[in-house]
């Protein structure tokens, strides 16, 4: 008897290549955090405001008080605190997203795991001040919060879909 070649791509070649699916994930994640940081910095500044959002948002993760949150002044340590956490987090979001765009190249069903997991980004980063800080809500509010996530969605499936186009058609 002969052994047949398995027509599946080996998990560690390919478009699955570690190092591939890393410099995708950098690439994604940095562009879905920049996205959002650079409409909530010009939100800020036309707000006369600049780095408001960030400030509170670090003091959130600070465990600071907020009962004051709309005088809160600006703090360049809480502000790079807060980019340093938001950058992190997306790089693991972008990271994630990279491996399921390499993984629904080749198992088209897969592309419903990556709209689920594109929901779950929404709704995770809508959750996260629900269940801190509600207060915060007084200063980013949920719109806010939405358009910005579907910036960063947009820059990070931009790019991931240039680099691993997925053919829907496959679904039907």
């Amino acid at each position: 008897m002969h052994a047949t070649a398995d027509a599946r791509p080996a998990i560690h070649a390919g478009p699955y290549r570690p190092v591939a699916v890393l410099r995708d994930a950098l690439v994604a994640g940095l562009l879905g955090a920049a996205a959002i940081m650079v409409f909530f910095l010009v939100l800020d500044a036309l707000a006369g405001h600049p780095l408001r959002t960030p400030t509170v948002l670090g003091s959130v993760l600070l465990g600071k008080d907020l009962s004051a949150i709309e005088s809160l002044p600006v703090s360049l340590p809480v502000v790079l605190l807060y980019t340093a956490v938001h950058t992190l987090a997306f790089l693991a979001v972008g990271y994630v997203a990279a491996w399921l765009f390499a993984v629904a190249q080749h198992h088209p069903p897969w592309i419903f795991g990556l709209l689920l997991f594109f929901i779950l980004f929404f709704c995770g980063f809508l959750a996260v001040p629900i269940v801190t800080e509600p207060g915060v809500f007084r200063v980013v509010t949920i719109p806010k919060i939405l358009a910005g996530n579907m910036l960063a969605a947009a820059a990070m499936g931009r790019y991931l879909w240039r680099r691993r186009p997925l053919d829907l058609r496959q679904l039907l």
